[in-house]
């Protein structure tokens, strides 16, 4: 029997997105025997989850990924500066001060003419700069750690297939780098194209043309990837819609269900809830519409999905939407990145546990096995406790892997 194809498709949302991607993957490796991502079939990165994918195919794994980028406690140049991502764009604000006589002169000159106020505000707003953080240390920094022995910045020399997606400025067209025609730009360049989320990084120039997010078009863009032919197709989008208990209530009141039931029959306790958006101001009805936005989209493509490629297992990985603790965590602060990479770690075991008579079909097909047994370890933790010392991780990270090894060898002795 042929061994079964496995594609690895990643979507965006800034810091906080990557920080649930890392420790979703965890979780997912450390509970499907047989899976290893650094050696999918193809992946495909959209915004933070290109940073992501770009790293697995080069084989960093999620663990190590997650020494690096949330635990801080990898080795130069593997070790993420959360600074990197947070420079002001010093340049776009010097070029923006350069226009400003000129632009000011032009607007009085509107002004005496007669022209409305409205259009002097709008040839005022060519001043704003098109972003406000620059990437180009980080990208730098990237283009370390993929330069690494062993690794690779050049698309043309992966072990695998890799496709990061942005959107042309100009013309509105996704552009999946790494593809034929694309796959000469270096990948941490095509990693910044990728995540220059408008407004807050500036576009991207690559020969000439400016890219931006590659989420503006689509949430996955896995159709390039469907179209190599793959047996099993992991997803995992950070970003959802909130789910408030007002809204869930008139749910209930539709449908008769019973309010203490998460989908799947797990009742274990779920975070605080928000009872009403509209009492968290414009940033929390910001979030919401931007993620109900993406995710609209997310859904449609995944029923698209499923009609055009029936002979594709599609296991789609996501936050609850009623978990009010992920919603709630700004996008972009690193301060709080163990705690929420555990509680993806944690929330994910979670998933994997109540959809389990599900998932186990879909696995087996790809010659997978769902680890039901790791799984019932409550005790299971992603990092260590922050108030244990570097000897006390290590003893808790020994024990667990002692854990894995027992369990595999006696379900082995056991036939």
């Amino acid at each position: 029997m042929p061994q079964a194809r496995i594609g690895l498709a990643l979507a965006g949302g800034g810091p906080l997105g990557a920080i649930y991607e890392v420790g979703a993957l965890c979780a997912l490796e450390e509970s499907i025997e047989g899976l290893d991502l650094t050696a999918c079939d193809g992946y495909i990165g959209v915004s933070a989850g290109g940073f992501i994918a770009a790293a697995l195919v080069n084989g960093m794994t999620p663990r190590q990924l997650c020494a690096a980028f949330i635990e801080n406690s990898a080795a130069p140049p593997d070790r993420f500066d959360p600074a990197d991502l947070l420079e002001p764009a010093w340049a776009e604000f010097g070029q923006r001060l350069a226009e400003l006589p000129a632009q000011l002169n032009e607007a009085l000159l509107d002004m005496l003419r007669g022209r409305s106020w409205l259009g002097t505000l709008e040839r005022l707003g060519r001043l704003l700069p098109n972003g406000l953080l620059s990437s180009e240390r980080f990208g730098a920094a990237l283009a370390q750690v993929l330069s690494a022995p062993g690794r690779s910045n050049d698309f043309r020399r992966l072990r695998r297939p890799l496709i990061l997606v942005a959107t042309d400025l100009d013309t509105g067209e996704a552009v999946p780098f790494g593809t034929p025609g694309w796959d000469h730009v270096p990948i941490s360049r095509a990693v910044q194209a990728s995540a220059a989320l408008p407004g807050l990084y500036p576009p991207i120039e690559i020969e000439g043309r400016h890219f931006v997010d590659g989420a503006l078009k689509k949430t996955l863009h896995a159709t390039t990837l469907l179209d190599q032919g793959l047996d099993l197709l992991l997803c995992i989008n950070p970003l959802v819609p909130y789910a408030s208990d007002r809204g869930r209530a008139a749910q209930r009141e539709r449908r008769h269900e019973s309010a203490d039931s998460p989908p799947g029959g797990d009742r274990r306790a779920l975070p605080p809830r928000i009872h009403r958006l509209v009492d968290g101001g414009l940033p929390l009805v910001m979030s919401q519409t931007f993620r109900s936005l993406i995710h609209s989209r997310l859904e449609l493509g995944m029923k698209g999905y499923e009609t055009a490629y029936p002979g594709t297992d599609i296991l789609l990985i996501e936050p609850d939407r009623r978990d009010g603790e992920l919603f709630l965590a700004n996008t972009f602060s690193y301060r709080q990145r163990r705690h929420l990479a555990e509680h993806a770690y944690q929330a994910t075991r979670q998933q994997l546990r109540s959809r389990a008579e599900r998932l186990a079909p879909q696995l087996a097909r790809a010659g997978l096995r769902l680890r039901t047994d790791l799984l019932a370890h409550d005790d299971a933790r992603l990092l260590a406790p922050p108030e244990e010392t570097r000897i006390d991780a290590a003893l808790h990270r020994l024990r667990h892997s002692l854990s894995v090894l027992e369990a595999r060898n006696g379900l082995r002795a056991g036939g």
